[in-house]
């Protein structure tokens, strides 16, 4: 039997959305409670899953970069390597410091970056540790180095072998590579050629996220290219820091 039109018009209406979606403004500790019980319980949908995550990042942002400046500052004060490094860096014409030493808040797996216009990018949510940042500024500092000192570029339209020797150069020399590293971080366990199966692994790596390498095997191929000579160039360094 149909529903009579005096009965369907004294029906309450639905409660409103939140613009089509069920999660609520983090403004509150409350609002963000039934967010994370939504979102844990499996009864949040899709697009409020989306909004829960670009929340939780955004919250954290500041907080990661925080510490990430933090860490910045004390290692240029500190750090052996980088305080080296900026040196060196200051010799050649060039000037790396909080300035241009940027922590930001990244959307790929990356750990940082470096552009000849930009500076260093330090990837705030991705590096927790001061030692693993230590790793990375001095990687970003070597590519920076090579690019005053041997007018290397990294842009996408650069010889692919002067990337893989300023990749192999910056491996091998920031103490990402070293033993204890590789154990503790990337559970690779290995007593011989374990320094120089990390620093080619990585530059294989780096060359083959390059828009202008087609696969793989180009990218191994023009690592080993110009492995000899780029591997045992370990200037500033008279050799292997750590």
């Amino acid at each position: 039997m149909p529903e009579s039109t005096e009965s369907a018009a004294s029906a309450p209406a639905p409660a409103p959305t939140m613009a089509g979606t069920d999660f609520l403004p983090s403004d509150t500790m409350m609002n963000r409670f039934k967010n994370f019980y939504r979102m844990a319980t499996g009864k949040m949908s899709p697009e409020g899953q989306k909004q829960y995550w670009d929340d939780t990042d955004s919250r954290y942002s500041a907080m990661d970069c925080k510490r990430c400046e933090d860490q910045r500052d004390y290692l240029l004060q500190f750090s052996p390597i980088v305080r080296y490094m900026s040196e060196n860096i200051r010799r050649l014409g060039g000037e790396i410091g909080r300035d241009n030493m940027r922590c930001r808040t990244c959307k790929t797996g990356m750990l940082g970056g470096f552009d000849h216009k930009y500076g260093i990018l330090l990837c705030a949510n991705y590096v927790h540790e001061r030692s693993m940042l230590e790793d990375v500024m001095a990687h970003e500092m070597v590519h920076a180095y090579d690019h005053l000192r041997f007018k290397t570029n990294l842009d996408h339209e650069t010889d692919l072998r002067h990337i893989a020797c300023s990749e192999i150069r910056a491996s091998n020399l920031s103490g990402e590579c070293r033993w204890a590293n590789e154990f503790f971080r990337n559970k690779i366990l290995s007593f011989t050629n374990h320094h120089q199966d990390c620093v080619r692994r990585r530059a294989i790596f780096s060359v083959k996220n390059r828009p202008n390498c087609k696969d793989d095997e180009q990218a191994a191929r023009v690592v080993n290219e110009v492995w000899d000579s780029c591997f045992t160039d370990t200037r500033p360094f008279d050799e292997i820091y750590r």
